[in-house]
């Protein structure tokens, strides 16, 4: 039912560009699976919340311009999720008719849609291609996805006459009989399981039956091959030396010296398609030395062998022809041009042993012949969030049944003074950590030192769409567990880190007591039993009446147990009534068509407060008393207990162990004045200390500044604020958690009485209404003698 040389000489095409820039782009089918597999449960109590994580991964396959079929099954999950639960039980049924079930699968979805339509949609999207994409993510070693458009072209492209009639279900058993004769031409002719297993990760489906690869051969062929770029230029010339002849030069050390010998190897080793840029960021050297070796080399080819030369105006592009094809870089790719080696050089290097060529650049004497690494942890097995910075640990170069990790010979490479990058696997994916290997390495454990926790973490996904970096051991394989990297992948991953966590250059101003006291009007036995306080409980609320400095005394207060204004290790946050877990712990956000999981505020400050154990961090948070504390700290509530700090819980979203660490200090605020006050969680009060704080009018600190104001009609409305505070503290309506605050009247270098009228007139008169909303009488009174002040 095909031309067998058509699919073999397509199928050639296939493996050549099934590299890893072909991987970025395709290899999430093979993850979609995986995690369909992982999360697939067709007795979920919350049918809709397991559909949309089973299918989170599946990209465009459920979703693309103006077609939304998991949207819109969503949309019938919120209308009835058990019909829609019955609809998948019976396509999974393997004991049914295959093509009774996807009938049944989209006449239901017609019923539902007949049912609940409104105006606002017109269509299901569960079509023939829709349906046998929700199979094969079910049964991939079984099925395939069908699409009209894609398997008539591919058929028409290996020399097969097979057509599937348009709009009917029944062509999608067809096209799985017509897809299943292409595999078992495939599995018996091309060796194409190893070839993905090069790319294969823990977060990959095995593809056993290669159904996968097959539907990923069936788009290439269709889409892509029509989408190829323009031809790899000069498409006219060769230079018509034979393969043989290649064997010969290469051979020649008069043509290939040193320096050709290791830029032709490390253009094998990448692929056989580079720029000179990739080239250098990977092996090492500048991209200029790839580009005038290549010249010179290929002059001395033509020297030695007298072959053509293409004519050109230019005289650089007259000579790396010899050696390569070439094509504008793309957008994506680092670098101007790409080179691909001639198909007989390519060849002839496969026939030459270049085992004694230097693959990387070796680091000179200066840098002290300092060699990179990229270290995985499984986070579920260990952490380097677990690990302080300045704490050593090992990693053992076998494992637990004695066997050597893959590529062994790195833990034997690996010495003192060497750098590492930690990156965390499934289901972190992220870079989190530098590391410095130490000492006590040898050949049985790499021992190695936390130099830096990373406050803001490198995600894989934007790793992965780095063209320089395409070239890294890791890609190639991400099978292991210390991968090697080159000078220039290191510097590029490391610029890549400072972008989104830059060194702090500027200088830390230093913060005592004294500068506490002169900013902060409480007395100096007051700032010590409340430091004292915050030390020993860890968790503080500073509750008070409206005005008396809460938020400014609580920043001061960090600034003065760090000794030093380092604001890099304080974060403020205001809780409110709709303040959750996933906004402050971790949940799930939207991200394209799909939801990514998110680390929340507090929990990305305790990773940052871990990686630094010896300094004391604050989190400060206002009006804490508005938000549903069981709510927002969930399985953390207890575990910021000082008791149980360090203490590990199990998250509920990612299923890791966390811990609130030692030296994480909270503090809340809230205003005793707020009628909600009496609301207050238990939770809250029992792993809090309330520390009440008074308006600071009689503080030396305040008379100073009162002083410095010189100001008689100040001191006169001071006094006069005074007594009002004394009536309100009496009230038993109010008490004094009701005081007007000093804060109102604090901040001037210059006492005016505009300013002065303006405190009065929009701050404390409203107050006073609000207080005392049944008394117009009372807030006469004191309006009066507000105002009389000005008049005196």
């Amino acid at each position: 039912m095909y031309n067998e040389q058509n699919l073999a000489e397509i199928l050639n095409t296939y493996k050549d560009s099934f590299n890893s820039a072909h991987w970025v782009k395709e290899g999430y089918k093979w993850e979609a699976v995986k995690h369909f597999q992982n999360n697939w449960d067709i007795n979920a109590h919350d049918f809709k919340e397991m559909f949309l994580e089973a299918t989170s991964k599946t990209n465009n396959l459920l979703a693309s311009m103006n077609f939304y079929p998991r949207k819109m099954l969503e949309v019938l999950i919120d209308f009835d999720d058990e019909k829609v639960r019955s609809m998948f039980l019976n396509l999974y049924d393997e004991s049914k008719d295959l093509l009774e079930r996807v009938q049944d699968f989209k006449q239901s979805a017609d019923d539902m849609k007949n049912q609940y339509s409104n105006d606002d949609w017109n269509n299901h999207y569960q079509n023939a291609n829709v349906i046998s994409t929700y199979l094969w993510l079910r049964f991939p070693d079984k099925y395939y996805i069908y699409k009209y458009s894609l398997i008539g072209k591919f058929a028409k492209k290996i020399g097969s006459n097979f057509k599937p009639k348009r709009g009917k279900l029944s062509a999608i058993i067809d096209s799985y009989s017509f897809l299943d004769e292409v595999k078992d031409y495939i599995n018996y002719n091309f060796e194409m399981k190893s070839l993905l297993e090069k790319h294969m990760s823990e977060e990959h489906y095995d593809d056993p039956e290669l159904n996968t690869l097959i539907i990923d051969f069936e788009h290439y062929t269709a889409r892509y091959l029509d989408e190829v770029e323009p031809e790899w230029f000069p498409a006219n010339y060769t230079p018509n030396i034979s393969v043989e002849e290649w064997v010969d030069l290469i051979k020649n050390p008069d043509v290939f010296n040193d320096i050709s010998l290791q830029i032709i190897k490390r253009f094998k080793d990448y692929g056989g398609i580079a720029t000179c840029k990739q080239l250098s960021i990977k092996y090492g050297e500048t991209p200029g030395f790839y580009n005038m070796g290549s010249t010179a080399l290929s002059k001395r080819v033509v020297t030695e062998t007298n072959c053509e030369v293409i004519s050109d105006n230019e005289e650089n592009s007259r000579w790396w022809p010899v050696l390569y094809v070439g094509k504008k870089a793309s957008k994506e790719e680092a670098g101007t041009y790409v080179w691909k080696l001639r198909d007989e050089l390519s060849d002839a290097l496969d026939q030459v042993d270049l085992s004694d060529v230097e693959l990387f650049v070796q680091a000179s004497e200066e840098t002290g012949n300092i060699n990179y690494w990229w270290l995985n942890a499984s986070p579920k097995v260990w952490s380097f969030s677990n690990i302080a910075v300045g704490e050593s640990h090992f990693y053992t170069s076998r494992n637990e049944n004695g066997n050597k990790r893959r590529i062994y010979q790195n833990f034997v490479d690996a010495k003192p003074g060497d750098m590492l990058i930690g990156y965390e696997s499934n289901p972190v994916k992220q870079i989190v950590a530098l590391l410095k290997v130490t000492d006590s390495t040898s050949e049985e454990n790499l021992h190695f030192e936390k130099i830096e926790g990373l406050e803001n973490p490198l995600d894989y996904s934007l790793i992965k769409s780095m063209s320089e970096l395409q070239g890294m051991e890791y890609f190639s394989n991400p099978n292991g567990s210390l991968f090697k990297l080159s000078e220039g992948e290191y510097n590029f991953l490391l610029d890549m880190i400072r972008d989104v966590n830059p060194k702090q250059l500027y200088e830390i101003e230093p913060y005592g007591t004294e500068d506490f006291l002169d900013e902060v009007y409480i007395s100096k036995e007051q700032f010590l039993a409340l430091k004292e306080l915050l030390k020993n409980k860890l968790n503080i609320i500073l509750q008070g009446a409206p005005g008396v400095g809460k938020t400014f005394i609580a920043k001061r207060l960090a600034y003065a147990m760090m000794e030093q204004k380092d604001v890099s290790r304080i974060e403020f946050i205001q809780f409110h009534q709709n303040y959750s877990y996933e906004d402050f712990i971790m949940g799930y956000k939207p991200m394209g068509e799909g939801f990514e999981l998110v680390n929340g505020i507090f929990y990305k400050f305790c990773m940052k407060a871990a990686n630094n154990p010896n300094k004391s961090y604050f989190f400060i948070i206002d009006e804490i008393n508005r938000g549903n504390m069981s709510k927002i700290f969930g399985e953390l509530l207890m575990l910021i207990e000082k008791d149980y700090r360090n203490s590990k819980a199990t998250l509920a979203y990612n299923g890791m162990s966390f811990s609130v660490p030692a030296n994480v200090h909270l503090i809340g605020m809230m205003n005793t004045a707020d009628r909600s006050l009496a609301m207050i969680d238990y939770a809250l009060r029992r792993r809090f200390s309330f520390y009440e704080m008074s308006p600071g009018f009689d503080s030396d600190g305040f008379k100073r500044y009162q002083k410095s104001l010189d100001n008689e009609t100040f001191d006169d409305l001071i006094g006069k604020i005074t007594e009002l505070n004394q009536e309100i503290t009496k009230d038993k309506s109010l008490g004094r958690g009701f005081n007007v605050g000093h804060s109102f009247f604090c901040g001037q270098k210059i006492c005016t009485e505009e300013w002065m009228r303006q405190v009065i007139e929009f701050d404390i008169i409203p107050m006073l209404n609000e207080y005392w909303f049944d008394d117009d009488t009372k807030v006469r009174k004191w309006e009066n003698i507000l105002r009389g002040v000005f008049d005196e």
